[in-house]
This record gives structure tokens, sequence and C-alpha cells, in this order.
């Protein structure tokens, strides 16, 4: 049996307190078999507190004990990145440190993206060849194949090199982890034709088309969830609030149909009939269900999860971490960007 892959978790991150976390971190094992070691980062007091309110609540279910690394400061929501990489003792900063020396080989958290983002840039470094890391999202389409986003966030202004480089990445993690072979890749913009968009689009458009990707061209924001790519590249601006209005899918579309049900009695009969499928919709909109956002580009695994995170959000975010370990997404990425340089034009 191989060693156990180590996951370190900011215990402190999130809009529910270190209990829902715990609580995602005890399932995570449970599913694992074994096959993960986690590390808890955060405060040791607050923790324990956690641990015996969970106890209660549950009657005793979560009996995991997991190591502790005692991080005596944390990073609110509300509060500048650069404070991450000032602070050296919040959680994030700790647990982005335990990775660097080796001692954890990924990081999940929970907490403040932007915190994220820039304690394991500075932490642990790009990778090489990477110019800008770039936050990736899974959103499932109409043909039930899901397409990978990037970047939702990590870089509001981008060079068409980036736009390339997260071309390179999404492939290769849309192979690896999402098992798509030679996936196919499209840049976001406002027509189908090559010339349409702004000048970071149109050159980006030419990179793309000159490179060994298995590039189809410009999509639409109306192709996105119809399928039409496997993975869509775009600046983080315009990804950010793309995902930010499909998250609200789901609270939308209940909200209509709680409207509707309350009209009149034959509604509320189609109600009690579609509701296995009404549960497998909720199902198929619930972020819950696809783990974490991994921050590709970085010389390291890390996972951003949302600050609302369930248990269950948390448990997956694991195992996606553990996934990109196991399957050395990293070092594949490495590895697969040179062959899909393009010469010079591709870098400026």
């Amino acid at each position: 049996m191989s060693n156990p892959i180590r996951i370190g978790l900011d215990a402190m991150g999130g809009d529910h307190g270190p209990e829902s976390i715990i609580e995602g971190a005890a399932l995570a094992q449970k599913e694992s078999n074994g096959d993960y070691q986690i590390i808890l980062v955060g405060h040791q007091d607050r923790l324990k507190e956690a641990f015996d309110k969970l106890k209660h609540k549950l009657r005793h279910r979560v009996k995991s004990v997991f190591p502790v690394q005692h991080a005596p400061d944390s990073i609110s929501m509300d509060e500048l990145p650069s404070e991450a990489v000032r602070r050296k003792d919040s959680s994030i900063s700790v647990a982005m440190q335990l990775q660097k020396e080796g001692e954890v080989d990924a990081v999940v958290s929970a907490g403040n993206t932007g915190a994220v983002m820039a304690s394991a840039l500075v932490t642990m470094g790009r990778l090489e060849g990477i110019d800008r890391p770039a936050i990736a999202m899974y959103l499932p389409t109409q043909n039930q194949r899901g397409v990978l986003i990037l970047d939702v966030g990590a870089n509001a202004y981008c060079k068409p090199s980036n736009l390339y480089e997260f071309g390179v990445m999404g492939s290769i993690y849309s192979s690896t982890i999402l098992n798509k072979e030679n996936p196919t890749i499209g840049l976001l913009s406002i027509g189908e034709e090559k010339s349409k968009g702004n000048p970071v689009t149109v050159e980006s458009h030419k990179i793309l088309k000159e490179s060994s990707l298995n590039f189809i061209g410009n999509v639409e924001g109306n192709d996105i969830l119809k399928g039409k790519a496997d993975v869509v590249v775009c600046d983080g601006f315009v990804g950010n609030v793309m995902i930010k209005m499909a998250e609200s899918f789901e609270g939308f579309l209940a909200h209509l149909l709680r409207r509707q049900v309350r009209s009149n009695l034959l509604s509320k009969m189609g109600v009690f009939f579609l509701k296995y499928t009404f549960k497998k919709l909720k199902k198929t909109l619930d972020y819950a269900e696809y783990g974490g956002a991994p921050l590709l580009g970085v010389n390291g695994v890390s996972i951003i999860c949302h600050g609302s995170s369930s248990p269950k959000a948390i448990k997956n975010g694991i195992r996606v971490a553990a996934t990109m370990v196991r399957k050395k997404v990293n070092h594949r990425i490495r590895e697969m960007l040179s062959f899909h340089r393009v010469g010079s034009g591709a870098r400026t």
C-alpha cells in the first residue's frame, strides 16, 4: 500500500467556522479508507472546542483524531490578500509553509480566496513556464460532459500569453482529473469569428490556433453551458462575473418553483410527482458535488473551496486535492508546457 496523501486543511477558513471544516475532514477520512492523512491547521484551543461541539452534536460520530498544526492567527473574508503574506502565523500561511517544507502534499482552504492565492504564490512560487496562475472552476453542461473555466478570479487583466497558458493548464487538468481525452479548448469572446473581441482576444486566438492544443476557436457566453468546449479560457474579471451568476442559478430556480407551487393546487400536485426529478436537478447544480477550485500554475497543490462550503463540499475539495497529487498534475503541466509552446510569440 502506498503512503497516504497528506492534506493540510485550513480549519479556520469559511463562513461556518471550524465545525463544518472538521466534519468535512471526518467524511473525507472515512471515504478514503486510509488513503489520506489530514492535518488541521488553526488555533488549537478553538479546534478543541469545535471537536467537543461536534462530538456532542453528532453523538460521537466524529471519532477521527486529526493532527493539529497550531496557527494562532487567521485571515477574515473581508481582509486584503496581502495580509496573508504579511501575517506568517495565519492558518493560511502556516498551511502553505507546511507544503513548501514537504510536511504536506496539498492545501485545502475555504478561506479568503485572494489570501489563499497570494500566500500560495509567495510561499511556493510559480511552476516553470507559467507567468500567471489561474483559478479553474467546473460547471455541469447540457451534454453532460461538463466544462472547466479558467480563470475565474485570479487575474483581472491578462496578456495573450496568459490565456494560452490557461489553455495548456486547463487541457492537462481536464485530461488528467476529468478523464477527457484530447479536450477541446474554446476562447470566450463576443462572436465566433476570429476577428471578434478586444485586441487581447484577437491575438490570443492566433496563438491558440498555432499551438498543439485542440483549439476549436471562439465560444460565446451561450455556448458554455451547452458544452461546446471542454475548457473555456478567459480573463479572471469576466470569469468571476460569469461564475458568480452561475452560482445563483440554483437559488433562482428554487425561488421560481416555490412561487409557482404556491400559485395553485395543480402545481402542488405536479411537484409531488416530479420530486425525484427536482432532487436530481438540485444535485446537478450543487457546487458541493464538485469540490473546490484548483489554483493551477503554482508550484504546489492548492484547492480553494467556497466560503459557505458544507462538510460535503470540504470532503470533495480534499478528494480533488488528493487526486491532483496522485495523478501528478503539476509534473504533467511542466512536462507538457514545452511541448505545447508555439514559439516566442506565445510568450509576449
